[in-house]
């Protein structure tokens, strides 16, 4: 089965060695998106809130390349540096799936990359 890099300049690029997204089988598999704005490659300020609006529109930059959009996401799952910040992140999370939500786990993890409060990734169908 073949596989296709996914890249976008409307999306921050990879910090590391790894790709935007992955296309194969019929699935987009996409990175962990961070707070980045992709025009300076700075975090945006604010609270998990406000992280999460960027990483929102990072990942529709992403699924955008392909052509997909958040209703073609059947998984994600969210990386909180505080579960504190459950409601909040939900909050402006719901607000890309008004209806049929993907499926997701939320978790709370000891530290993220840039030390960003919120990270999400996510797999699309095609």
């Amino acid at each position: 089965m073949p596989k296709d890099i996914v890249s976008t300049e409307e999306a921050p690029g990879a910090i590391g060695p790894y790709s935007q997204a992955v296309s194969a089988g019929g699935f987009l598999f996409c990175s962990g998106q961070i707070a980045l704005d992709p025009a300076t490659g700075e975090l945006v300020e604010g609270d998990a809130a406000a992280q999460t609006e960027r990483v929102m529109a990072n990942l529709s930059a992403v699924l955008a390349a392909r052509d997909l959009s958040f209703g073609n996401m059947v998984k994600t799952t969210i990386y909180l540096k505080n579960m504190d910040d459950f409601q909040s992140v939900n909050t402006v999370y719901g607000k890309s799936f008004p209806e049929k939500p993907p499926a997701r786990a939320t978790v709370e993890v000891s530290r993220l990359p840039k030390d960003v409060l919120v990270e999400i990734d996510a797999i699309a169908v095609h």
